[in-house]
């Protein structure tokens, strides 16, 4: 029978598809131990020398080293034990090479000098901890002390990265980008000034609750305007920039004059900052969040039309 049958380590060789040097060289380690030898001293292999060496083609195709495939074959590891370490261990491999990726991408992309790269690589393997203290240290200097009342903390949340354990070449491209915006000093000062608005927007009124923030008022007011094609410049605009007047005159508690609209100006020109939409971009893809919608053309359509009406 077939399997009462012994094989020369070349008729092993065309069974299995490996060369003869292969099994002699998994013969020679005890991997595959041959079960006798003809008179003339050429090594035989019984039937189940193929399936072993079958075994052996796949682990070492899985990355498996020699020393552990012979414990396999010799049964004093069990194969599941194996294969969820070296599962385990691939799941870094694959963790660093999607780092390596997103470094080599950006670089491709955004042509970046060689101190540029340096840095992109080392906010890209920071650790956990790290990546956690990063985080922490832009969210306490754009919102201090003040972060523990519910509109700070909102806020807070809203804009704080949570990278997941192994992200997408996507989301380590958006986090180092994301790192560096976040180091930058002015951008840190213009999100406290921007989260000191909204949080005086969302202050309590006994009477009237919390009020809207200037966003939503800019999208609601200055959305149908774009898409009307109305200009800032035209009369049609007015009653769209009385309505933001009245809005920044509510917040600060005083009339609709120069002073109230000077400061209407300010705060529209603060949240215009481009890097604020791209920090949101950037957010949205490392927390697999939808696009936000860009309020960048409103910001600049309101700027325009409450300028125009400031210098006549």
């Amino acid at each position: 029978m077939d399997g009462d049958m012994l094989y020369s380590i070349g008729e092993l060789a065309r069974r299995t598809g490996l060369t003869v040097k292969t099994i002699r060289f998994y013969s020679d380690r005890g991997i595959v131990a041959p079960t006798d030898r003809s008179p003339a001293g050429y090594r035989l292999y019984g039937i189940d020398a193929a399936a072993r060496l079958d075994l052996v083609r796949t682990l070492r195709d899985l990355g498996v080293g020699l020393p552990t495939i012979r414990r396999v074959v010799d049964r004093e590891l069990s194969l599941p034990e194996v294969a969820a370490t070296h599962a385990e261990a691939l799941a870094v491999q694959i963790r660093v090479l999607r780092l390596r990726h997103a470094v080599l991408t950006a670089v491709a992309e955004r042509g970046l000098t060689a101190e540029e790269t340096d840095l992109m690589h080392k906010l890209a393997r920071l650790s956990v901890d790290e990546r956690h203290r990063l985080i922490g240290d832009f969210l306490d200097a754009a919102f201090g002390s003040h972060d523990t009342a519910p509109a700070w903390a909102g806020i807070r949340r809203s804009m704080t990265p949570e990278i997941p354990d192994s992200p997408e070449a996507e989301q380590v491209r958006a986090w180092v980008e994301w790192a560096q915006l976040a180091a930058d000093p002015d951008f840190r000062a213009g999100v406290r000034r921007m989260a000191e608005d909204h949080a005086a927007e969302q202050a309590q009124d006994d009477t009237t609750g919390p009020r809207r923030d200037l966003g939503a008022v800019v999208r609601d007011r200055v959305g149908p305007a774009l898409a009307a094609g109305i200009a800032p410049t035209s009369h049609q605009a007015d009653p769209i920039v009385a309505a933001l007047a009245a809005h920044c005159a509510d917040v600060l508690d005083s009339p609709d004059d120069t002073e109230s609209r000077r400061r209407l100006l300010a705060r529209l020109e603060s949240a215009s900052d481009p890097r604020r939409d791209r920090y949101l971009q950037l957010l949205a893809v490392i927390n697999g969040w939808p696009a936000p919608e860009s309020l960048g053309p409103a910001f600049n359509w309101s700027i325009e039309a409450v300028r125009v009406r400031m210098e006549r």
